[in-house]
């Protein structure tokens, strides 16, 4: 006996014969079995899924199982490694000091274009805008 095969296949959907399965078939089958398989995976088969919004969930459902499984699996696989990572690697607070001065000097350079774009449109000179928020005569040039 082998596997079954596909005999036809049309948009994800494949059609098995009992018969195929006898390697030394003898004679014509007097009853045939015909089994019609659908590729219900998430993407697949569209049209059934429009229909069936049950069928169309759990695909979504099996795919997200799928996904997480990966993931977990590298967890698992890497546990020693992302234990210590999570305990010795992290620091909440050196993080959130880190975040802070990050949006500090991008709250400061922020309020420093403000303040050429002011001075340019004041008519202040260049040189003397560059003198005094010490950026380059370029980079006021940009802004």
């Amino acid at each position: 006996m082998k596997c079954f095969r596909a005999n036809s296949t049309i948009n994800s959907k494949h059609i098995f014969y009992k018969y195929e399965a006898y390697e030394n078939l003898i004679g014509e089958p007097r009853l045939e079995l015909k089994v019609v398989t659908l590729n219900i995976n998430e993407s697949h088969n569209n049209e059934l899924m429009e229909q069936c919004q049950i069928l169309r969930e759990y695909a979504q459902y099996v795919a997200r199982v799928r996904k997480y499984t990966k993931e977990m699996e590298f967890l698992r696989k890497n546990k020693s490694e992302v234990i210590a990572m999570s305990i010795f690697e992290y620091d909440k607070e050196e993080e959130e000091k880190k975040l802070r001065k990050a949006e500090f000097e991008a709250g400061e350079e922020s309020k420093a274009k403000e303040i050429i774009g002011l001075m340019l449109s004041a008519g202040e000179p260049v040189e003397k805008i560059a003198q005094y928020t010490g950026y380059t005569i370029e980079e006021i040039q940009k802004s």
